[in-house]
Order: C-alpha cells, then sequence, then structure tokens
C-alpha cells in the first residue's frame, strides 16, 4: 500500500506544555514601579521588542490576573508570571468567575442559575464542565474534581479541585479542613430571636425531598445550623448562617422548620420572591490548603436590599 504523503510542516504536533517563568516583586525598591520595567529588569537576556509583545499580547500575569498595561504599577510582594509559550488563558462568564487558582485547587464564584455539576442530561452547562472546558484548553491533560456543591440557585463561593490527591484530602477531613462556611439568606417574616442554633435529621424522600425528623433512626443526617439576625425591615430578615454541617438543601430546610422560607423558595414554602431569585448566597468560605497547608479565606458580597 502506498504511504500517504503530507506537506512539509502540515504534521499533527503534539500538545506543548506551558513554560511559565516566574518573578518576585519583594524588594521595597520595587514599590510603585511599573510592570514593563520590572519585566525589563527581570529578563535581561531577552530584547525589548519581545518582551512588549509579551505583554501586549497575554503573556503576563501579576498575582494570578493576566494584565497588559506596560504602567501598571506594583508592590512588594507581587509575584508577576511570564508565560513564553502563549497566551493565558482567560476564563470568562456571566455565571462563573475564578477567584482563585493554583496547581491544586479552584475558587469560584458561582451566579445562581448555575447547577454545580451535570444531572446527566446532554450538553448541560454546569459550573464544572465549564471549568473542565477551561482547564483542558490549557493542557489536555488536565482534570477537575467536584470537593462540594452549591444548588443550582444558591449563588457565592465554591471548590473544585485539579487533582485526585486534593479532592480526597478535602472530602475526607472536611469538618477539619474547613474552619468556616458562611451564608447570607434572606427569609420571609421577622425571626425574634437574634441568633439561634437548629438540629434535625434530614431525609430524603422517592421524590428528591428533603425533610427534618428529630428521629435519629430515621435514616437521616445530623443538620446542624447556626443563624444570626443582621437586619429585618418589610417583612423580611437578612440572616448570616453559619453550618457544622453541609447537608442537601440544609439552610432550606431549616430557614422553612423556622416557619421563615428563604425568599423565592417556592419548593420549601416561599409565598414571595422579591429578587427573582432563592435569595440564598455562600458568602464565606475559609479552609486549610489541602497541599501547602496555608489558611485561605474567601469572601463574596452581595447585597439583599430589604
Amino acid at each position: 500500500m502506498a504511504q500517504r504523503m503530507t506537506k512539509p510542516g502540515a504534521e499533527r504536533r503534539g500538545f506543548v506544555q506551558d513554560r511559565i517563568e516566574t518573578y518576585n516583586c519583594d524588594s521595597t525598591a520595587a514599590e510603585g514601579v511599573n510592570l514593563l520595567d520590572f519585566l525589563f529588569a527581570s529578563m535581561p537576556d531577552r530584547k525589548r521588542t519581545p518582551v512588549k509583545n509579551m505583554l501586549r499580547y497575554g503573556q503576563v500575569r501579576v498575582n494570578g490576573t493576566p494584565a497588559t498595561q506596560f504602567d501598571f504599577r506594583l508592590n512588594p510582594g507581587d509575584t508577576v508570571e511570564v508565560n513564553v509559550t502563549r497566551p493565558f488563558q482567560v476564563f470568562s462568564h456571566r455565571r462563573l468567575k475564578i477567584v482563585f487558582e493554583d496547581d491544586d485547587i479552584l475558587i469560584v464564584e458561582k451566579g445562581y442559575g448555575l447547577l454545580s455539576m451535570g444531572t446527566g442530561k446532554s450538553g448541560e452547562e454546569t459550573a464544572y464542565s465549564l471549568l473542565r472546558d477551561y482547564l483542558k484548553r490549557k493542557n489536555p491533560a488536565n482534570k477537575i474534581f467536584i470537593v462540594h456543591r452549591l444548588d443550582r440557585d444558591t449563588s457565592g463561593i465554591m471548590m473544585f479541585a485539579k487533582t485526585q490527591e486534593a479532592k480526597e484530602k478535602m472530602q475526607h477531613n472536611w469538618n477539619n479542613m474547613v474552619l468556616n462556611r458562611k451564608y447570607l439568606a434572606l427569609v420571609e417574616g421577622r425571626v425574634k430571636e437574634t441568633e439561634g442554633v437548629i438540629k434535625s435529621y434530614l431525609v430524603e424522600n422517592s421524590r428528591m425531598e428533603v425533610y427534618s425528623t428529630d428521629d435519629p433512626n430515621a435514616g437521616g443526617q445530623l443538620a446542624v445550623t447556626r443563624y444570626k439576625v443582621l437586619a429585618d425591615r418589610g417583612g423580611y430578615t437578612l440572616l448570616e448562617v453559619e453550618l457544622d454541617t453541609g447537608r442537601k438543601n440544609q439552610i432550606r430546610v431549616h430557614m422553612k422548620d423556622m416557619g421563615h422560607p428563604i425568599a423565592g423558595d417556592r419548593k420549601y414554602g416561599a409565598r414571595t420572591s422579591p429578587l427573582h431569585r432563592l435569595a440564598l448566597h455562600a458568602a464565606t468560605l475559609r479552609f486549610i490548603h489541602p497541599v501547602t497547608r496555608r489558611e485561605m479565606n474567601f469572601v463574596s458580597n452581595i447585597k439583599f436590599k430589604i
């Protein structure tokens, strides 16, 4: 059989790994220096025009965020990375924002109306699928793993893992690794107690509905929710809610149990929807990094006007 000839240069090339150089702005003398001058000083062996082009075409980022302005001002402690292979991937989506990324984890801010992961329907857009595609564009070998979930109509801070090791360390030691999780919830009615704790066992029925029981032998999981009143006005109360446990629909069920369902939560008894969405937001996630062991803290502010 005759061997098929290929035009020179048309051979399929394998994936070329990013080559990233890192420079630390760790001197007080560097305070206020502009980015382009810092790059010239950090890469003295490169000609000035290629350095300018790397900055212009998105191959430079500062503290994890791509930067293209030559006069961007640096501060001591800033980290400057240069991708000499290609421009850095920039993730953009109206309902999903990356707020932190390293070799092990991704922290994102998810908008309401976006599933955390798929339900099995073909072509379904989810936070998982969007981030998977983003990482695959960087390197086809990249992977992503779900660490925890938010309901489709709950917005706020979520964590994903980029390695199996990071995923397992977080999930197997969740109660020790996660130091604090706080939510903001706008509930119907005026909550009289300024703070309190709700405990019950949560059970899911055949219709995928979660409900509370006090019976520890009913096959449910213990759920503990703490709340504090932040404000109340116009027939609504704004609560700060803290989780001791992370069960499916935990806050939504416990707010219903209090007689104050979350505004917009028709599934669990709400009669009104002033924001035209579920008024629940994952505002704070503080945890121990599964690999570096550093304490990490992420806060996402949202204004539920009442």
